[in-house]
């Protein structure tokens, strides 16, 4: 997320150094003109006035970075709140392209951690515990932990895996051979495997998508910008050419 990161940084301080400093200088040159500028200027001419209103000589804009710094720790602090945690989680594995990101990421967490403890003779209780633990997603984390208490009661892996909807039904197949054939620690290693080049692959190519993607958006940006100033400009020339 660094390229992405970097173009909205460079898109915002664009956009605040338009309407602080080339704004405000349209303005000046349409504030004498009698004809209703169109809704765009308006709103672009609006936006600039709000950024350079001077309330207790502190610009407005401070105070809108100030509040959105505010907004997001408390955003963040509602994350760290069980009940915060639990549905931004849920809502990580529900996003689109994103959400199965989050979802190969964690079950193949899950797999070559799992795999990678109980072939190095952890018991499997034990290295339950330690999955669940470091799954790092508390949906994820709960399902572990109904497989924990299902083995604890002398029953498969496979059901509790596949009652918690969280986990594919590959995974599921692959669990459910490996416990069959008593060779579960490989199944999930290869798994994890599968699920890492998944992930790879499709971070790549949602990498690839997104800088043209970001590219556009800031061209959006600015060039409305640059068309909300420029639209008053041409119609008072059309004006003057009609007379």
């Amino acid at each position: 997320m660094v390229y992405p990161v970097i173009v909205m940084f460079i898109a915002v301080a664009i956009l605040v150094f338009l309407m602080i400093v080339i704004v405000p200088k349209f303005k000046e040159m349409f504030a004498d003109q009698s004809q209703e500028l169109p809704l765009i200027s308006q709103i672009v001419f609006g936006t600039s006035e709000f950024f350079l209103a001077r309330p207790f000589i502190v610009p407005n804009v401070v105070f809108f970075f100030i509040a959105v710094f505010l907004i997001y720790l408390g955003f963040a602090a509602w994350g760290r709140t069980p009940k915060g945690r639990q549905i931004l989680d849920t809502v990580k594995l529900k996003m689109p392209v994103f959400g199965d990101i989050q979802r190969k990421s964690a079950v193949s967490r899950f797999s070559r951690t799992l795999g990678t403890l109980v072939t190095s003779g952890v018991p499997i209780l034990q290295a339950l515990n330690i999955t669940r633990d470091t799954a790092g997603n508390v949906v994820i984390s709960k399902a572990i932990e109904k497989v924990h208490e299902a083995v604890k009661e002398g029953e498969t892996i496979v059901t509790p895996l596949q009652a918690s909807g969280v986990f594919p039904n590959m995974v599921i197949s692959m669990v459910d051979v490996g416990e069959e054939t008593g060779q579960l620690p490989e199944m999930l290693l290869k798994v994890a495997d599968v699920y890492d080049d998944e992930v790879d692959n499709a971070v790549t190519a949602l990498t690839s998508i997104l800088e043209p993607i970001m590219i556009v958006f800031l061209a959006l940006i600015v060039g409305s910008v640059v068309f909300a100033l420029f639209l008053p400009l041409i119609k008072m020339i059309q004006g003057m050419s009609d007379q």
